[in-house]
C-alpha cells in the first residue's frame, strides 16, 4: 500500500496547474508577439538560425541603404552634367553666330554679354550641393565650392579624389567625380605663335601663323612631339623662304619640309598657314594641352571684347578665335557625354546590386518567418485547448483538496 500525504497531493496539483498556466502564458505571448520562438529556450536550433538570418538581414538593409545613396548621388551628378551640356550648346550657338562676317562691334558685345551669363550658370553647375550641402565635384573638400572665381577665371579650389562606396560585399562604386577630370582637361586645339629668333625686336615682326588643326593625329603621335617648333628657312643662302625647318627641343634640324607662300603645310599631322613669315622666323605649336571649359568661354568672351576685325592680320586672329573656341567647346562636349556614359554605366551597377539585394532580403525573410513566426489559426486553437485543460484541472483540483478521510467515517 502506497501512502500520499495531503501535502503530496496539494503540491502534486500545484505542480500541475503551474505547468498548464505556463502553457498557456506562452501561447498568448507566441499570439501577442506573433513569433513562435520569442527566447533560445522555445526552439534552441531555430534560435541559433533565426539569429544568423537576423545579422543578414541587418547586412542587406545596411547595402540598400548605401545602394540608394550611390543611385541619388549618381543622379545628381549626372543631371549636373546634363545642365553644363544644354548649357553648352547655347555658347556654341552664340559662338557660330559670333562667325558671322556682317556683324557690328554692338553685335558681338551684345553675344558677349550672354556668354558671360552662360559662363556664371556653368560655374554654378559645377558648384552644385548635394542634400547634406556637400559640393559634389569638389573631390574629398567637399565643404568647399569646387569652382571660385581668383583674378577674374574660374579656377578649380577641390581635390582629385573619388569617394567610394560599398553596396554588397566585395562590390564598390565610385559615387562622386572631381571637377577637374570633367571640367579641366579637355584636350585643347593646337595653338601657335611667333617666338622667335630671340629675342624678339618691338615692335614685333609681322609673322603669323593661322589655321592651325591637327588632321592625321596618328602621324602627330608618331612623330612623338607635342611641342612643334618651326623655322622659316631658305634652300639658297639670302634666297626666298621656301622652306620650314622642324627644330629638336636642342634646337638641331630634325627635318625640313617644302613651304609654298599663301598654301597650307602639314607636318607631322599638323596642319597650318603662314602668313608675312620671313626667314629665320621661328613658330611654336602646341598639340598636347588640355584646357579647362571656363577658359574656353573666358577667351572667347575677351577675343569678343578686345579683338579688332579690321586689317588682315585682325581678321585672321579672330577667325582663328571662333574656330579654335568651336573645337575646344565640342571637345567639352565629347567629354561631356562620355561621361554620362560612364555614369549610365555605374547606376546600371547600382540598380542591378539593388535588385540583387531585394531578392536576398525577401528570401532571407521568408526563411526567417517560416522558423519564427507562428500560424495564428494554430495557435488560437491551441491556447482554447490549453484554456480548457487548464480550467478543467482547477476544478478537480477544488474537489480533490476537499476530499477527506473523515467524509468516510
Amino acid at each position: 500500500m502506497i501512502r500520499i500525504s495531503s501535502q503530496q497531493i496539494f503540491s502534486g496539483g500545484i505542480n500541475r496547474l503551474q505547468d498548464l498556466s505556463a502553457q498557456l502564458n506562452k501561447t498568448d505571448e507566441q499570439i501577442a508577439t506573433g513569433k513562435r520562438v520569442n527566447r533560445p529556450s522555445d526552439d534552441p536550433v531555430a534560435a541559433a538560425r533565426i539569429l544568423k538570418l537576423d545579422q543578414e538581414v541587418k547586412r542587406i538593409e545596411t547595402y540598400e541603404r548605401n545602394a540608394q545613396l550611390a543611385n541619388n548621388r549618381l543622379g545628381q551628378e549626372e543631371s549636373a552634367i546634363s545642365s553644363s551640356l544644354d548649357i553648352l550648346q547655347r555658347v556654341r550657338e552664340l559662338t557660330v553666330q559670333a562667325g558671322n562676317g556682317s556683324l557690328s562691334a554692338s553685335d558681338r558685345l551684345s553675344i558677349s554679354s550672354e556668354m558671360k551669363e552662360r559662363l556664371q550658370q556653368l560655374a554654378q553647375t559645377a558648384n552644385t550641393q548635394d542634400a547634406s550641402g556637400e559640393y559634389i565635384f569638389s573631390g574629398f573638400q567637399g565643404g568647399s565650392p569646387a569652382y571660385a572665381k581668383e583674378a577674374g577665371e574660374w579656377t578649380y579650389q577641390g581635390d582629385e579624389g573619388q569617394r567610394m562606396l560599398e553596396i554588397d560585399d566585395g562590390v564598390t562604386v565610385a559615387i562622386s567625380d572631381n571637377g577637374k577630370g570633367i571640367f579641366d582637361r579637355i584636350p585643347a586645339t593646337a595653338s601657335g605663335a611667333l617666338t622667335g629668333p630671340l629675342p624678339l625686336p618691338v615692335p614685333a615682326p609681322d609673322g603669323r601663323i593661322n589655321s592651325i588643326s591637327v588632321i592625321n593625329r596618328s602621324d602627330l603621335q608618331a612623330g612623338g612631339f607635342s611641342t612643334l617648333e618651326v623655322r622659316a628657312s631658305a634652300s639658297i643662302l639670302g634666297g626666298e623662304l621656301d622652306g620650314l625647318d622642324v627644330l629638336n627641343t636642342d634646337g638641331t634640324i630634325n627635318k625640313t619640309v617644302p613651304f609654298v607662300a599663301g598654301e597650307p603645310v602639314t607636318v607631322n599631322g599638323v596642319q597650318f598657314t603662314l602668313t608675312d613669315a620671313v626667314v629665320n622666323d621661328v613658330f611654336t605649336i602646341e598639340t598636347g594641352e588640355k584646357q579647362s571649359v571656363f577658359r574656353t568661354i573666358e577667351n572667347l568672351i575677351s577675343g569678343l571684347d578686345n579683338l579688332s576685325k579690321s586689317g588682315s592680320a585682325g581678321s585672321d586672329a579672330y577667325n582663328d578665335l571662333i574656330a579654335g573656341s568651336l573645337a575646344n567647346i565640342d571637345n567639352a562636349q565629347e567629354s561631356f557625354i562620355l561621361k554620362q556614359t560612364e555614369l549610365g554605366g555605374r547606376m546600371n551597377s547600382v540598380e542591378s546590386t539593388q535588385a540583387f539585394l531585394e531578392d536576398s532580403a525577401l528570401y532571407s525573410k521568408e526563411i526567417r518567418s517560416q522558423l519564427q513566426d507562428i500560424d495564428y489559426a494554430e495557435a488560437i486553437s491551441t491556447l482554447s485547448f490549453q484554456s480548457f485543460v487548464l480550467q478543467a484541472a482547477q476544478q478537480s483540483f477544488a474537489r480533490v483538496s476537499q476530499l477527506s478521510l473523515f467524509d468516510r467515517l
